[in-house]
C-alpha cells in the first residue's frame, strides 16, 4: 500500500534556507540614519543599488547626512521616512528607542521593521549588556508595534567598516531573528544585498537578548586587538 493509499497525503519538500526573494526594488528607511551605524547602513544599502531614504527627528540634518553619502540617498523626518519605506531599520540610540518607536507606530503599521538596537551601558571596566523589561530591545519594539512585523538583524556590524568607502567587501555573517519565515528571508535577502555579508537565521526574538548582548564581547575583543571585528557562523 503506497502513501496516498493509506490516506495521508506525501510531505511537500522542504525549502531551501537559501532561497531567497529579490529585494531589489524595496525602499529602505534607515530611523537613526545620521548616526554611525544608521549612516553606514545606508551607505550601504545604497551602494548596493538600494533605494535608501534617511530619517532623523530634523529633515535638515537627514537631508545633509544624504547629501554627504551620495549614491540617491534622500533624507527626511522620521515620519516620513517611516511612510516612504517599505522596510525600516531602527538604529536609533537605546536611549531614544521607545521614545521613537511609540512616536511613529501609526506610521509603521504593516511595514517590516528591522530593529538593529544593543542596549548597552558602560562604565570603568567596558562595555556590558543591559536587559530591557521586555526581554530585548527587538522584543520592546514588538510589543510598542503590535501591527508592524518585527524582526532584529545588522547588531554586530562596524560603523567604521560599512562607512568607509575604500571597503568593497564586509566579510560578515548577519544573525537575523523574527517570528515568520517570510519576514527574516526578506531581512536575509537584504543582507545579501551588500557584497561580502550573508544574512542567518537565528531563531526567534525571545532569543535576540542574546544577540544584542554579544556586541559588549565585541567591543572589548576591538579593543585588544584594535580591530574592527564581526561574526562568521561556520558549517553554514
Amino acid at each position: 500500500m503506497t502513501t496516498n493509499d493509506s490516506g495521508s497525503a506525501a510531505k511537500p519538500p522542504a525549502k531551501d534556507p537559501w532561497d531567497l526573494p529579490d529585494v531589489s526594488g524595496l525602499t529602505v528607511g534607515v530611523l537613526g540614519g545620521t548616526g554611525p551605524q544608521g549612516r553606514g547602513l545606508a551607505y550601504r544599502f545604497a551602494r548596493a543599488g538600494q533605494k535608501v531614504i534617511i530619517g532623523s527627528r530634523a529633515a535638515d540634518r537627514a537631508q545633509t547626512a544624504a547629501d554627504e553619502l551620495g549614491h540617491g540617498i534622500e533624507g527626511a523626518d522620521n515620519a516620513e521616512c517611516a511612510r516612504r519605506s517599505d522596510v525600516v531599520i531602527v538604529a536609533v540610540p537605546w536611549e531614544g528607542h521607545a521614545k521613537t518607536l511609540e512616536s511613529l507606530r501609526d506610521e509603521l503599521t504593516g511595514k517590516l521593521v528591522i530593529d538593529c538596537v544593543n542596549p548597552l551601558g558602560f562604565d570603568k571596566k567596558g562595555a556590558y549588556a543591559l536587559k530591557p523589561e521586555e526581554g530585548s530591545a527587538a522584543e520592546q519594539a514588538a510589543a510598542l508595534l503590535p501591527e508592524s512585523r518585527v524582526t532584529a538583524a545588522f547588531h554586530h556590524l562596524s560603523a567604521v567598516l560599512l562607512q568607509d568607502e575604500a571597503i568593497e567587501e564586509i566579510d560578515t555573517d548577519v544573525l537575523v531573528l523574527g517570528e515568520a519565515r517570510a519576514d527574516t528571508d526578506l531581512v536575509q535577502a537584504l543582507a545579501g544585498r551588500i557584497p561580502g555579508m550573508r544574512g542567518i537565521f537565528a531563531g526567534r526574538l525571545r532569543n535576540a537578548h542574546q544577540v544584542e548582548s554579544l556586541v559588549a564581547n565585541l567591543i572589548s575583543v576591538n579593543r585588544r586587538y584594535k580591530a574592527h571585528a564581526g561574526l562568521r557562523t561556520t558549517d553554514v
